[in-house]
This record gives structure tokens, sequence and C-alpha cells, in this order.
């Protein structure tokens, strides 16, 4: 078998992403690595402002692209690069990194198994407590809630809901959404005070095909009581599922406790006692590096890839949408796309 050697052109990479992809990390001149013919693919993860720009740029270069979610911060930008990558005929993709984590992975196998029966409800619960910066350190950088700096956990978190809603249940058809800044100020980097301009937190309903009904809570201003930072439920006729970031625990239907509404009398059934783990009979990969492989394998083999450009700009949309709906109070129908 023949070597081919890629030239890859990592642009924003550093830190836990870099070391997790098995990537190396260097800084260098954009503009003459997307001009060099000795490189073939541009990922970019830098500020979501810049991507359709730098997307574009590489696209009209003949570069295959890949990129971090959102792909744009407006769906008309998500569409036009869409339209170029397919104009120009390269390979393209997006990220999503939730599709690969092992407690999702379990859920699809479940699935795919039966287990559920028909899956009639899903519930999210997403977030932590990001501290404001002042007596302790923030988690997340400061640009994360100033709107005019691209932040925002309705732009950030709903692009993922988007695709796992889309590729484990039933694709979106609907939502109802309203966001808060439940903290209306923190302090940066540097130590600096300023106003927090970005929502801190969602509470998002959808309504997917086939009559599933989805509903994710997303917030930074949240102090964890659950088994890990996300947490999805799936309720079906046959059985239950409840998967984190790693584990899965289940209930099937024959072994459902029958609980009797009674505020007078201490409650007496342990109801976690009656689920059970799903065991880790795979191995599995971490998720941005599964999918790099695949994208390479795409770019050089001309394997299938699901997760296209035109995929992250459905996560653009149903952004849209859910701040359509926030601001209108009201259900938004999320339409087919048209590329």
């Amino acid at each position: 078998m023949s070597a081919r050697t890629l030239g890859l052109i990592m642009n924003g990479v550093s830190g836990r992403m870099g070391v997790n992809q098995h990537l190396i990390r260097s800084v260098t001149d954009l503009d003459a690595e997307i001009a060099s013919p000795a490189n073939h693919i541009f990922f970019d993860t830098a500020t979501t402002q810049m991507r359709p720009t730098l997307l574009e740029k590489a696209i009209a270069a003949g570069k295959h692209v890949y990129c971090e979610k959102p792909i744009a911060t407006n769906l008309a930008e998500a569409l036009k690069i869409c339209r170029l990558a397919k104009q120009k005929g390269v390979k393209n993709g997006t990220v999503q990194d939730k599709l690969f984590l092992p407690g999702l992975q379990k859920i699809r196998m479940l699935r795919d198994s039966g287990f559920f029966g028909r899956i009639f409800a899903v519930r999210g619960e997403f977030g932590y407590w990001v501290f404001e910066g002042d007596w302790q350190a923030a988690q997340r950088p400061s640009w994360n809630y100033r709107t005019a700096d691209g932040g925002g956990i309705v732009l950030d978190m709903v692009c993922h809901w988007r695709y796992v809603l889309d590729n484990l249940f039933g694709s979106v058809k609907s939502v109802s959404c309203i966001a808060a800044t439940h903290i209306p100020e923190r302090v940066d980097e540097a130590g600096k005070r300023y106003p927090a301009t970005a929502d801190d937190a969602a509470y998002a309903s959808f309504q997917l095909e086939g009559g599933i009904i989805a509903h994710i809570n997303m917030s930074w201003a949240v102090r964890v009581y659950r088994d890990d930072l996300v947490t999805f439920q799936v309720d079906g006729t046959l059985g239950s599922a409840v998967a984190g970031l790693t584990d899965c625990m289940i209930q099937p239907r024959a072994a459902t406790p029958r609980p009797v509404w009674n505020p007078d009398q201490k409650q007496t059934i342990d109801f976690y006692d009656s689920w059970q783990k799903v065991p880790d009979n795979v191995v599995y990969e971490n998720g941005f590096k599964a999918e790099w492989e695949m994208f390479i394998r795409h770019v050089v083999e001309d394997a299938p890839f699901h997760h296209t450009l035109v995929e992250g700009a459905k996560g653009v949309q149903l952004v849209e949408c859910a701040h359509q709906s926030w601001q209108e109070r009201r259900w938004v129908d999320v339409p087919s796309l048209v590329i």
C-alpha cells in the first residue's frame, strides 16, 4: 500500500483538543499556508465571527475544509459557505463530537436494538456553575458572555442539540425557547468587571419527527445535582434510559416499579435501585479523533461522511429559530434547508 502525505492547516487548535485529536499544533502564516499546494485540508476552530471568511478563502483555494461548530453566526453566511463548497467540489465537514460520546453511543445501540419500543420523550440537562471571576476564576473565557464577541449559550449549545436530536431521535420540526442572562456582570481574565450581555441559560422544547417531544435545559448558572455535566433521559413504551458522557442506565418495562402517590408517607421505593448499567462491551475512541479519522478517509478514499457543512448549517438554522421563538414568545417551525 502506497503512503500519501496530507498537509493540514490547523487554525486555532490548542490544548485538550489538539492532544486528544493527536494533531500537531503550530502557529503559521495562514494566508501562505492556504495558498501552498502542499496543504490539502483547512481546519478552523478559532473565532466564530471569522469562520465564514476563512472557510471561503480556503474553499476558493481548493482546500477541503473541516471546522468547529457553529459554522457561522447566522444562517445566510452558513448557506453561502455550503453552496461555495458544493460549487467548488471540495470535501467538507463540521465537528459533531457529542454523537461519539460513549453514553450517547449506548443510547444509539439501545435504539437500534428495539429496547425502547416507540420513543415518545427525550429530556436533557446540560450545564454547571461557571464562576463569575471575582473570588474564583471562571472556567470559561469571558467572550462567551458577550454577544458582540459571539457569546451566548443558545448559539453555543443549540447547534449541538440539533445534530444529537436529528441523528438519534428524529428530525427537529419546531422549537419553543426562552433564554436568560442570570448573571448580569462578570470579571474577565484581566480582573476587570464587564457586563454580561449574552444569554447564559436557555430552556427549549422541540417537536421531532414521529411525534417525539424533547426538552433540554442548558445553563452556565446551575449547580450540578445529577450524575454528569450532561444527561439525557429517553422514554419509550418498552423501556427508558438515562445517559451521561460515558455511562448509561436502563429500566425495561418489566422491571419498572409501581409507585403510588401518597404525600403522607415517606417514600419507600429506592428509585435508583431498579435501574441497571449498560456494560462497557465496546472500547470507545475519543470522539474528536474518531471523527477526524472519518473525515480523512472521506478525503482520501471518498468514504461516506455524514457530518457535512450542510449539517452544520442546520445547527445555525435551529439557533436562529430558537432566538426567534425567544424574541416572539411562540413556537417556531423549522423548515427544510435548500442549498
